[in-house]
């Protein structure tokens, strides 16, 4: 039997995230479990589209200390080959006349207040910066042009190489089996491997969260929920120059970016497929689903109406019921920090929840309150609900 100062469950970009700043901040014995490898999960399958725009200002605080890493995340790990795969080609969101129109007005002057570079475009100044969608119906279009998307995989990975230089553990292939009580206080877990006791758990399990449940009697509001991505290649190239595109107007508030520099990722802001266990294996995509999607896109890209389709895949979400994640210490399990329930967010603000799931794990104070996202909001009904719907906005 080993002993740790935190043990992590879970090599998805979250946990290694975690373990790193464990490390950055202290820690010297640092134990991560993962049942299979190092961001081979949910963290392989994400759109890695990354921005800050958010109708819920706690989740721009996080997203904004978040860019923070990754506009410098070589540097910021202190490792020159470490890289997040980054495209900064901005981050455009438009709304016409309708629900959608004045949460998106909030949703910018709250990042505005914050400090964010946000920009109000015009249609001309929108079609300058993607030509091949008509913007003919916007009633306001936003800008930010820092924002983009990176590769999941490789940040996951980097911070897994920079954690093991700093002393971390990381073992793949061990499935952990339960808990290790004493009393009410979580002091370990028992794995395939063995038993390994610490100070602090530290669950990032995703959809496999309800295991929380199980180990402790606490329910856990988590589902997974299975979500469709598409890559399109129309008459027109989707280049890298080209910002990332939320369209608030169209029924599945689709989101785009470049995808390959030439051809489109494409896929759906809203509730997807329910999944009665976790399961983050490929899906079926029907064709008629892709008909769907097709015609949405080819309204706001009308070039696109011959696009074909040049693959596609699944990716799996661990939802809660306000689409927002359980961060922070469990009531009544002292020892056990959980970080889960991402609905769709989890790579865009997996810098900053590593490093404030790290400070409370070490019980030092947070970068970003952990108040808004703790548990007991299900029970008191204080939900983080976004403004523009269910679905992956927030």
């Amino acid at each position: 039997m080993e002993n740790y100062d935190a043990i992590v469950i879970g090599a998805g970009v979250i946990g290694c995230s975690v373990a790193y700043h464990l490390a950055q901040l202290g820690a010297k014995r640092v134990l991560v479990l993962d049942r299979t490898q190092i961001g081979a999960g949910t963290t392989s399958q994400s759109s890695g589209i990354l921005r800050t725009h958010y109708s819920i200002i706690e989740n721009v605080e996080l997203a904004q200390k978040s860019w923070e890493v990754f506009s410098h995340f070589s540097e910021y790990l202190g490792d020159e080959e470490a890289s997040a795969g980054l495209v900064q080609c901005g981050y455009v969101i438009a709304a016409p006349d309708g629900p959608k129109l004045e949460p998106l007005r909030a949703a910018l002057k709250g990042q505005a207040d914050k400090g964010i570079n946000v920009q109000l475009l015009d249609q001309t100044q929108a079609r300058s910066l993607l030509p091949i969608c008509r913007f003919d119906d916007a009633a306001l279009i936003g800008y930010e042009p820092d924002a983009g998307f990176a590769d999941a995989y490789l940040v996951a990975t980097s911070f897994a190489r920079a954690a093991r230089k700093r002393g971390v553990k990381i073992m793949e292939g061990v499935e952990v089996e339960g808990l290790v009580m004493d009393g009410r206080k979580v002091v370990g877990v028992n794995t395939s491997k063995g038993r390994f006791t610490a100070a602090t758990v530290i669950s990032t399990q995703n959809i496999w969260a309800r295991d929380i449940e199980r180990w402790t009697g606490v329910p856990t509001p988590v589902c997974a929920e299975r979500h469709t991505v598409l890559a399109l290649e129309g008459p027109e190239a989707y280049t890298f120059k080209m910002p990332v595109y939320k369209d608030l107007g169209s029924p599945g508030m689709l989101y785009c970016r470049s995808y390959g520099g030439n051809q489109m990722l494409v896929s759906e802001g809203i509730v997807g497929e329910t999944l009665k266990s976790p399961d983050n294996e490929q899906g079926d995509i029907s064709m008629d689903y892709v008909v769907e999607v097709g015609a949405q896109v080819a309204e706001r890209f009308p070039s696109f109406e011959t696009a074909g389709l040049a693959s596609s895949w699944t990716g799996v979400y661990d939802v809660t019921p306000d689409w927002n994640p359980v961060l922070g210490r469990l009531p009544d399990v002292p020892g056990l920090v959980v970080g889960y329930g991402f609905s769709g967010h989890g790579f865009k603000l997996s810098p900053g929840v590593g490093r404030v799931l790290a400070q409370c794990a070490l019980g030092l104070e947070t970068d970003v309150s952990l108040v808004p996202y703790a548990h007991e909001r299900f029970r008191t009904g204080n939900l983080l609900s976004g403004k523009y719907g269910l679905g992956a906005v927030s």
